[in-house]
């Protein structure tokens, strides 16, 4: 009987989909080409950068570190820095997506609200938000299968 309840407590527990760090890695962003790098730490600490396009040269890229980030239970939130006027909130949410292994697209999704927060000449700040969903970027999954030769190590 104290299996059974067990059990129905076990079944009512919401699953974790991964572990923190396995949400690290690169995301899609607004535009082809531009991306998003989350890296979760074990201690759950996050960093990482948005990569997209510079404003006025499609030729190079402009990088928006995150200045706070935080991940808890799969709910994530970020702001850049500042960088020529212009920075970055998200706020959302990391869950699992049609992707069916980590080495496809899509394996995870980052679904929130992106703002974009830009200033003018005039020091005006202008926001704009919208909704987006950023597609984990394939990843190479080492083959744990491999054979090793005795004594090496990886």
């Amino acid at each position: 009987m104290l299996f059974g309840a067990a059990l129905a407590l076990a079944q009512t527990q919401p699953q974790k989909t991964a572990a923190a760090g396995d949400y690290s890695g690169m995301y899609s962003f607004l535009q082809e080409g531009e991306f998003v790098q989350i890296s979760v730490d074990e201690g759950k600490r996050v960093t990482g950068f948005i990569s997209r396009y510079s404003d006025t040269n499609h030729a190079s890229f402009t990088d928006y570190f995150f200045d706070k980030a935080d991940l808890h239970d799969g709910d994530l939130r970020f702001s850049t820095r500042k960088v020529q006027g212009t920075w970055f909130d998200f706020q959302g949410a990391i869950s699992r997506g049609p992707g069916k292994s980590r080495d496809a697209e899509a394996y995870y999704l980052i679904k929130g609200t992106l703002t974009q927060h830009a200033t003018d000449a005039r020091q005006a700040v202008t926001a704009s938000k919208s909704e987006v969903v950023l597609r984990s970027f394939p990843q190479e999954i080492e083959d744990e299968s491999e054979d090793k030769a005795p004594g090496t190590r990886r």
